[in-house]
């Protein structure tokens, strides 16, 4: 079927229910970033297959809503279909609870299925339909009925992270999270997100691509554990490991039955509500008492403990020497043989894989030639790559999961001739980046605070970036973690969170020129404490990247002295570092690739 067929379809069963409007997200039960291809709905409805991005359709439109990263992509995606790209952010483009607003009919059904948008969502939408007089319709997913080879919900294996990687067993974790509980008076805590659960049960998965988790539901009370998930391919070594600790475990899609049960009742349950699909709160009220709040587990896994921070620097170290040779390869031999942005993220994958302990890539890898790079998190298809000049940028955004940690580097590389504004703009990024890098700033500075660093330069110029200037990184989880960023706007009803040491935030501004180039450099940065003065305690950031960036195309003349010192310095701290790993001949390349600007 065509986009086009499918929403017609979809207006069909619509007519059949009374429904009036019918939402889709990009979700799975868990509010989790990316999903398995059994969740990816929105993608099969309207043909864009980013990860972020909502769809509504009406009896007569069909919109979808994107943000900034994806705002190329799915113009084209979408073409020749009926579907109308939202931009969010833009001026005059309305939120989506805003649509569904002022085209909800008095007395009319907004559908969607309950399990897939959390119960904070689905209640403002609760409140649409009581001042229309109308309803909503959340049982059912009307999608599932038009994807007739819609793939089957996935069965992961799993494999337990030893306390050796995790620095802290589960029993230390569950320990916390209770105590927490007490202080919120709650006897009983509800998890669904599929990263809080794997790391507070240390257990990996392998439900969605390049994000070892499983899915799964986790019940804490103040006297056990209950973990709800499919165990059918489970090896003997995790049932034993969860045996051992007194898990007790119920089938996946018991969790919103026993929401209902006599367990459950007059109990005083913390969750998150930004997070919990709909259909389980919708559950729980009438028995249980809910305590709205973050879950403890998000921040205790983005402060990294000391195990896990010894242990991420050597898989940056590892993902140093990849990517490296890599770059190496590519830039030498971009005149020497035939070279693909498939070929060279092939190239990054299999370097990666040579590193002991390897796991997996963190997420697909972007390797972006020219134009295509305009396109932030575009993903190059066998037929349609395109074949690598000795000109231009390659953008290379890549990274992966080593039992050590996980790593996220992005690199612009120079494979020939640069136009002159080619050179400005990526000299500029050189600057945004290096000025957060080396940013010093007092406890309780956010990330918020701390954008304008980086997009300074790039403001200066009358340019910006349609994005976060950085994300928080899972351990061996998301390679995309809250609740740290760098991002000045600040979501209305919400706070910035403070930056404390231990998290691991990336670092990446960009330039992204629609139909010409577009450039990004990123690091990884731990936030480490610093001096005490009279002014309070102060932190600063360490690199974890290990990698040279491109000096081929910077303008020294655009830096200021400052500037020039910390890229200096970093590099110094990149050979230093890659020495011993590497042969002499590519520590000689090294060397000349990192000269002092």
């Amino acid at each position: 079927m065509t986009t086009n067929e499918k929403i017609a379809k979809l207006r069909e069963l619509m007519n059949e229910r009374g429904i009036d409007l019918y939402l889709i997200p990009t979700d799975d039960f868990h509010s989790s970033e990316y999903v398995g291809e059994h969740f990816k709905a929105r993608s099969f409805m309207t043909g864009f297959t980013g990860s972020a991005g909502t769809a509504v359709i009406t009896k007569t439109e069909a919109h979808l809503w994107t943000d900034g990263r994806y705002f190329v992509q799915a113009a084209k995606q979408i073409a020749g279909s009926e579907v109308i790209l939202e931009k969010i952010g833009e001026p005059k483009v309305p939120e989506v609870e805003e649509f569904i607003e002022k085209n909800f009919p008095e007395g009319g059904c907004l559908g969607f299925d309950g399990r897939c948008v959390s119960a904070k969502n689905a209640a403002k939408y609760f409140d649409i339909a009581q001042d229309k007089g109308g309803e909503l319709a959340t049982t059912e997913d009307l999608v599932d009925i038009i994807w007739e080879d819609r793939p089957e919900l996935p069965k992961a294996t799993t494999w337990v992270l030893e306390d050796e990687f995790s620095g802290e067993s589960m029993q230390a974790k569950i320990y916390r999270i209770r105590e927490k509980m007490k202080k919120k008076k709650a006897d009983a805590h509800l998890v669904t997100s599929l990263y809080d659960v794997a790391y507070i049960l240390n257990l990996r998965g392998n439900d969605i691509a390049n994000v070892p988790v499983f899915l799964s539901f986790l019940l804490i009370t103040d006297d056990s554990v209950i973990l709800f998930t499919d165990t059918t391919n489970w090896p003997e070594e995790a049932m034993s490991y969860l045996n051992d600790n007194s898990v007790k475990l119920y089938p996946y899609d018991m969790v919103y039955h026993y929401m209902q049960s006599a367990d459950m009742a007059d109990r005083r349950i913390l969750l998150d509500q930004e997070i919990v699909n709909y259909n389980i709160v919708k559950a729980l009220k009438g028995s249980a008492k809910i305590i709205d709040g973050k879950n403890p587990s998000e921040l205790m896994r983005a402060v990294k403990n000391e195990t896990e921070i010894k242990n991420t620097r050597l898989a940056h170290i590892k993902d140093g020497v990849a990517c490296t040779k890599a770059i190496k390869y590519i830039k030498e031999n971009i005149t020497k043989e035939p070279m693909t942005e498939i070929t060279a993220s092939d190239y990054f994958e299999a370097r990666r894989r040579e590193q002991e302990h390897f796991v997996d890539l963190s997420f697909n890898t972007i390797s972006a030639y020219g134009p295509n790079a305009a396109m932030m998190h575009y993903s190059a298809k066998p037929g349609s790559e395109a074949t690598l000049k000795p000109e231009g940028f390659l953008l290379v955004d890549s990274g992966a999961h080593y039992l050590e940690g996980t790593t996220d580097i992005t690199r612009t590389i120079a494979l020939g001739e640069l136009t002159q504004q080619m050179k400005e703009y990526y000299t500029v990024v050189l600057r945004c980046h290096l000025r957060l890098m080396a940013a010093n700033f007092p406890k309780g500075v956010t990330g918020a605070n701390l954008d304008v660093l980086s997009r300074g330069p790039v403001w200066d110029m009358g340019l910006d970036y349609r994005c976060g200037t950085g994300h928080g990184v899972g351990h061996i989880l998301n390679v995309h973690e809250g609740p740290n960023n760098f991002r000045w706007r600040v979501p209305q009803g919400k706070n910035a969170a403070e930056l404390q040491p231990g998290m691991i935030t990336t670092d990446e501004p960009g330039l992204y020129i629609e139909d010409g180039f577009g450039i990004r450099i990123e690091n990884e940065l731990l936030c480490v404490a610093g001096e005490t003065t009279e002014y309070g305690d102060f932190r600063h950031f360490e690199s974890l990247t290990v990698c040279p960036i491109d000096l081929d195309p910077v303008i020294p003349e655009m830096m200021t002295e400052a500037e020039k010192k910390t890229l200096n310095e970093y590099h110094a701290f990149v050979r230093e570092t890659l020495k011993p790993y590497l042969t002499d001949e590519e520590y000689a390349w090294l060397e000349k690739e990192t000269h002092e600007v």
